[in-house]
């Protein structure tokens, strides 16, 4: 995989866990803004997403096998968007603790990304 990419997704994914947590903290739900943050965060999962299915098609090998790895990438991809959706029906601080727990789970898969591949 692309080490600086996984870092790119990693930063934002953080980023916009401790943004939307310290609005959790003032008690505020998701706004506006912070769906423009998981539209971003979500675009480089994807371009992730994207990035890895190429090159598995040129014939590229993660470590711990292609199925694992495709898995994550999906799972990787899908968090946020989930936790943004979910915070859509839960429009209270607790919308915005969902977002936040959601971009750390992203975090979490990128490093386990980085480890299917053979980092």
């Amino acid at each position: 995989m692309l080490d600086a990419l996984t870092v790119t997704v990693s930063v934002a994914a953080l980023a916009l866990a401790a943004w939307c947590g310290y609005a959790a903290f003032r008690d505020q739900p998701t706004k506006d803004w912070h769906f423009i943050g998981m539209a971003v965060v979500s675009v480089l999962a994807l371009a992730q997403l994207v990035i890895g299915i190429v090159r598995l098609a040129r014939g590229e090998k993660p470590d711990e096998g292609a199925v694992i790895f495709v898995s994550y990438l999906v799972g990787a991809f899908a968090a946020v968007p989930a936790a943004g959706f979910l915070s859509l029906g839960e429009r209270t601080r607790w919308g915005s603790v969902t977002v936040s727990a959601g971009a750390v789970v992203l975090a979490v898969l990128e490093v386990r990304l980085h480890d299917i591949w053979g980092g």
